[in-house]
């Protein structure tokens, strides 16, 4: 109360969310201990419920109000959903879904889609887990363009690996999607890739 939140280190600020200690552990004590043990605020945030669980003093209940907490971090990163976004750049959809595609440790594809004016109408989940051509079929990724109706859509998915370039398989996707929109007169106007700190544009490289 008297420093503010900001002032507050990492360590701090995990114990006014975790509360109360173990004996023998003070708060702060568990705080530095998830910090050490995952290297980290931004790692402890990629973990799963039952990796926090795993620590002395973290059951169920601490560890979901813990990610619950990230989570809420990571949507107002995002910038929330109660206004209408709009979408003229990639760097506006690295904006609004970095945040929650960044940290992921397997990878989604998503089907951003558009109305006449890129403002985003919503966004659909195509596929989780591996990506490869026979998971994203143009029918799952154009089937809710067709429903909403949308005007056009962005391809968006994550590289787990840190890795931003396009791998062999999303260029095929990519050139299928595309093609396909090109049929349905629903333009895919960009594939987005977000890896770690940085995303990749097709549309900016000539490759859509």
């Amino acid at each position: 109360m008297d420093r503010g939140v900001e002032g507050l280190s990492d360590a701090e600020l995990l114990a006014l969310i975790i509360r109360s200690g173990v004996p023998g552990s003070t708060i702060h004590d568990l705080a530095l201990s998830l910090i050490d043990q995952f290297g980290g605020l931004r790692r402890l945030a990629t973990r799963n419920i039952r990796e926090i669980s795993r620590v002395r003093g973290m059951g169920p209940a601490k560890s979901a109000g813990l990610l619950a907490a990230f989570e809420i971090g990571r949507r107002a990163a995002a910038g929330g959903r109660t206004t209408r976004q709009t979408i003229n750049a990639p760097g506006d959809v690295e904006r609004l879904y970095g945040p929650r595609l960044r940290h992921l440790k397997h990878e989604v594809f998503l089907v951003l889609l558009l109305d006449s004016a890129n403002h985003l109408l919503r966004d659909v989940t195509v596929s989780s887990g591996i990506l490869n051509s026979s998971l994203v079929h143009p029918r799952e990724v154009f089937h809710p363009a067709i429903l909403e109706p949308a005007a056009g859509v962005i391809l968006l998915h994550n590289h787990p690996s840190g890795n931003p370039e396009p791998s062999g398989e999303d260029l095929r996707i990519t050139r299928q999607l595309a093609e396909a929109g090109r049929i349905l007169g629903i333009p895919v106007h960009d594939h987005v890739i977000i890896a770690d700190s940085v995303a990749t544009s097709f549309a900016e490289r000539g490759l859509i």
